[in-house]
């Protein structure tokens, strides 16, 4: 490993016609680490990966890819990485082996390497059961999983993921996250477009936010929500008799409590976990019994709404580039 990011954008520029898609885009990717690219629909994001992985030239500016330009050196970028698009692009026809087989044969590879890698792919993805059958019978999880499996026939150190679980169920999401987990550990390098806040919180090292085709944010998802707001301590005690004496208890420690009798929870802003621990020993001996106490941080939905003035989830157009 080198101290050269595995991904650069460098001053991004994307117009078509009159409409600028992506506005000065910068950021950099150490190499195993996870960027969440973060933004709505029509924010730039599918735009930006376009760019970076040779599909659409940009305007201006340029990125590099494991250290190759991809202006003056596409087919070097190329060779690099991986994508793995909106849609699964599998032929359905086909068996989830022979896609894996023909994906190898396209890039050149030898028949003896990819039977070995085949079968490799196919149990590291859980599809070893379903190998034999064609992918029209899969499931929406099992084409995603097939979709990321041929993006790395040719292991490539570099993976674009755009919004790759777009579609599934959550329990389909959750198993392509702990995959994507595992290749990260083995040293891959993945930059993730994606508008659902949660996945970028789980997955991202750090993060980029862009509305309207420019970066408004970045940092790690703990720098991101702290600059959104104070976190706050919430105490849940069983008993509404004791919500008085509960809040008498958390002002000895803090100024301000918001109290909810009907949820039975008192809320207090707070110093993060200090303030937590120190309310937390303040009902030590009372005899109140919680139900809960705990530390609520800002979410990254709370990030998106301070920053942008609307919720991740609201749909834009981004426009599609025309090709002559």
């Amino acid at each position: 490993m080198t101290d050269k990011p595995a991904i650069e954008a460098v001053h991004l520029v994307k117009r078509f016609g009159e409409q600028i898609a992506v506005n000065d885009v910068s950021f950099e990717v150490p190499q195993g680490t996870v960027l969440g690219l973060l933004g709505p629909n029509g924010a730039g994001k599918t735009t930006t990966v376009r760019m970076m992985t040779t599909l659409t030239k940009p305007t201006s500016g340029t990125a590099r890819v494991a250290g190759h330009d991809v202006v003056t050196d596409p087919s070097g970028v190329r060779r690099s990485m991986g994508l793995t698009g909106q849609a699964a692009t599998v032929d359905e026809l086909l068996t989830g082996r022979e896609n894996l087989r023909l994906i190898g044969a396209l890039y050149g590879l030898s028949r003896r390497y990819m039977t070995g890698a085949t079968e490799d792919l196919l149990e590291r993805f859980s599809l070893a059961e379903a190998g034999d059958k064609v992918v029209k019978e899969y499931s929406g999880g099992m084409r995603r999983r097939l979709d990321l499996a041929v993006s790395l026939v040719a292991t490539p150190p570099v993976l674009f993921l755009d919004e790759p679980t777009t579609g599934l169920d959550p329990r389909s999401r959750v198993e392509l996250w702990d995959v994507l987990r595992e290749l990260v550990d083995g040293g891959t390098t993945l930059l993730l477009t994606t508008q659902y806040l949660e996945e970028a919180d789980q997955l991202a090292d750090r993060i980029v936010v862009i509305d309207q085709g420019s970066v408004i944010a970045e940092g790690t998802p703990l720098q991101l929500k702290d600059s959104s707001g104070a976190a706050a301590v919430v105490v849940t005690v069983s008993e509404a008799a004791d919500l008085a004496r509960a809040e008498q208890i958390i002002r000895s420690v803090v100024d301000d409590v918001h109290v909810d009798e009907g949820a039975r929870q008192l809320t207090a802003p707070a110093d993060g976990l200090r303030d937590m621990t120190r309310i937390a020993v303040a009902f030590e001996d009372t005899g109140i019994e919680l139900d809960d106490l705990g530390l609520k941080r800002p979410t990254l939905d709370d990030v998106f709404l301070r920053l942008t003035g609307h919720r991740a989830e609201e749909p834009t157009e981004e426009p599609e580039e025309v090709l002559s």
